[in-house]
């Protein structure tokens, strides 16, 4: 399933994309957006979640079991609120180019990362300003303390946004390995 995050803004797309995004459209395309993903706070994440995993879990074509969870960016935040608020329905968590999951923010994932059971893995960017590495350092801390079964990596090169192939920052090598560890994390976890 491929949640519309923003539908509370319209049906998607609620902001028209141009079939390739370059760095000259970047600031202006994400300029519309932030007031957006901003608005989008933890509860509203994990109040929709609520909804998602009901629905699935009533679906006929579905088992019933804990899912998994991918996220992408700003999703790797909602995958981390959403694992910890619903830990009985989310088995794996995967998230990639995630930032800012460590910050003085009271709402930051790392906070809640002690109420995460599902195991995860998160891929960060090696070039990416939004998570520095004393934030990673921060986040596997926490991950630690809590006894979580995790693994992080930082994949040598990539820019944030790398599994995005119709952008610029696009780096196919990091994507495949992304498919790799996503597709492994969830045949080992999700029987």
């Amino acid at each position: 399933m491929v949640l519309n995050l923003l539908y509370r803004n319209g049906s998607a797309p609620v902001v028209d994309l141009p079939e390739f995004l370059g760095a000259d459209r970047r600031g202006e395309i994400f300029g519309t957006l932030r007031p957006l993903l901003t608005a989008l706070t933890p509860e509203l994440v994990v109040a929709d979640a609520a909804a998602y995993l009901s629905w699935l879990a009533d679906f006929p074509l579905t088992t019933g079991n804990p899912i998994g969870l991918a996220g992408y960016c700003m999703g790797v935040r909602h995958a981390l609120h959403t694992a910890a608020a619903h830990r009985d329905r989310v088995a794996a968590v995967a998230g990639f180019h995630g930032s800012r999951l460590a910050t003085e923010d009271p709402h930051s994932p790392h906070n809640v990362v002690d109420r995460i059971t599902a195991e995860v893995y998160l891929a960060h960017a090696d070039a990416d300003p939004g998570l520095p590495p004393e934030q990673i350092e921060q986040l596997d801390a926490a991950f630690t303390a809590a006894g979580t079964t995790f693994r992080t990596e930082v994949y040598p090169g990539a820019d944030h946004g790398f599994t995005q192939s119709d952008t610029d920052i696009y780096d196919a090598g990091a994507d495949a390995r992304h498919w790799t560890e996503l597709t492994d994390l969830f045949t080992r976890v999700l029987r």
